[in-house]
């Protein structure tokens, strides 16, 4: 099993998680051509992909989605609620999920779980192939328990790391909006993810991805010394996946 980032951050955001010969896409913020140009740096065409996996309807996750599965012939999961308020799913071949369901696409199962963000169902995933487990979470205001219990014991997690609350507080955002990305629906500051992140089992744990890092209210360095706070470990141990290149295989 393997993954690797198309790219991550407010400017659009992509996962491919591959596991044999199945391969499924999470999420799509890029437009067609670029979404192309970026698994053909991972060495994938479109037509490689299972299907596209969406997490929820804001822009940077699914705003190229329906281009990209109509034109490739992609069948798309996602929630109902994310079906409700997705505005370009004409002509594609849609499967709506249960947000607490695990489904199967060929070799991956797939295992979503509900988060607190200002969406209308989001969702976020834990991927596995019988003996690895990846766990994804970006996009949620705050760590609730069964966010807790379904990714403990992962084999490696994608984790948000938005921003810093002092970079945030001074930084160039409106008031409204620093209320939103700090809110309780909002994004996972550097903290919130690294107290989260030592609350889980570690036994298994090979590889942590600060993820969603924001340009504007945080550092890489921040978001690396925050996690590797809760791991024990050098910063450099973490990674980051940022929002030009993402970041390349990473095997299991």
């Amino acid at each position: 099993m393997r993954f690797a980032s198309l790219g991550s951050g407010s400017e659009g955001n992509g996962l491919v998680v591959e596991a044999g010969s199945t391969r499924v896409l999470l999420d799509c913020g890029f437009g067609l051509a670029e979404c192309v140009a970026r698994l053909a740096r991972l060495g994938l065409q479109p037509a490689d992909l299972a299907g596209i996996v969406v997490t929820h309807e804001h822009t940077d996750h699914i705003g190229g989605v329906g281009r990209l599965a109509r034109r490739f012939d992609l069948p798309v999961w996602l929630t109902a609620g994310t079906r409700v308020m997705a505005q370009d799913l004409h002509g594609t071949s849609v499967r709506v999920i249960d947000s607490h369901a695990a489904f199967s696409v060929e070799g991956l199962e797939i295992q979503p779980f509900p988060v607190p963000h200002d969406a209308r169902e989001p969702v976020q995933f834990v991927f596995g192939d019988g003996a690895h487990r990846l766990g994804v979470l970006t996009d949620l205001g705050c760590a609730t328990p069964h966010v807790e219990a379904m990714l403990s014991g992962v084999d490696a997690l994608v984790l948000e790391c938005n921003h810093d609350a002092a970079m945030l507080e001074n930084g160039p955002y409106p008031a409204s909006l620093k209320r939103r990305v700090g809110g309780r629906f909002g994004h996972l500051e550097n903290g919130q993810a690294a107290a989260l992140l030592g609350k889980l089992k570690h036994d298994r744990l090979q590889c942590v991805m600060a993820a969603h890092v924001s340009k504007k209210n945080n550092t890489s360095a921040l978001a690396q010394a925050a996690l590797a706070g809760a791991l024990g470990c050098d910063a450099d141990e973490v990674r980051v996946a940022c929002q030009t290149n993402g970041f390349d295989w990473i095997r299991l």
